[in-house]
């Protein structure tokens, strides 16, 4: 017998009671279906709102307490990184589908090649930069600020540093995003005013739909309806 299911594959004996004893052994496959072709299995979607609702309040809330628990975790070292943070521990203790690192890919959270989803294969891994976490982690709500909603992210490329992209929580009223190292500087959680980036003295932080370097308001895949 072969059961599909969306989570935790594996197998599972079985006793049917009452009457005359019966058992059996079911193997459980994890479910491979990608409908819209996006490169994350349907398995590792949170489809109820309930759980959506969890994760955005807790990974929000994470990124957050960061910034007020300075120095963060000696693994935040820059806004990937936070994010990496932020996404894993979102996923333990209040999720129903699943709780990390029990997931449909274990502990391989993050895409990092492009492509529709295949079973087995070396897609996903427990890294990913800030670069790979917008091109195969999420997907794009638009340029305009006003779409954003607590838990969505930020993007910017800024070609005349060593490394371009760069990654902001939006919070509301908030951004909490890490600086980064610089030099012998390892760098800082830092939360500043959205108000504040609006009018930033560098044009190209200011999440603006007029700023090229803006790549605008993304929202992890996770959270995306299967087909």
């Amino acid at each position: 017998m072969v059961l599909r299911v969306g989570v935790l594959p594996g197998e599972a004996l079985v006793e049917v009671t009452p009457g005359p004893p019966l058992r059996f052994t079911v193997r459980v496959e994890a479910d491979a279906s990608d409908l819209d072709e996006d490169g994350f299995p349907d398995a590792l979607r949170l489809d109820a709102d309930g759980d959506r609702a969890v994760f955005l309040r807790r990974f929000s809330g994470i990124a957050e307490a960061q910034y007020d628990a300075q120095p963060p975790p000696a693994e935040v070292v820059d806004c990937g990184a936070l994010l990496r943070f932020a996404y894993r521990e979102a996923l333990r203790g209040e999720i129903e589908k699943y709780q990390y690192p029990f997931t449909p890919l274990g502990a391989n959270l993050f895409r990092i090649k492009p492509g529709p989803y295949r079973p087995g294969g070396e897609a996903f891994a427990q890294f990913a930069d800030a670069e790979t976490l917008m091109r195969h982690n999420t997907w794009l709500v638009g340029r305009d600020l006003a779409r954003a909603q607590r838990g969505d992210l930020l993007f910017y490329r800024q070609l005349e540093q060593s490394m371009p992209f760069h990654a902001m929580v939006f919070l509301g009223t908030h951004a909490v995003y890490h600086t980064g190292p610089v030099g012998k500087w390892p760098g800082e959680v830092r939360r500043p005013a959205i108000a504040e980036l609006l009018v930033h003295p560098e044009p190209r932080w200011r999440p603006l739909i007029g700023n090229p370097n803006f790549l605008g308001v993304h929202r992890w895949k996770i959270l995306k309806d299967t087909i």
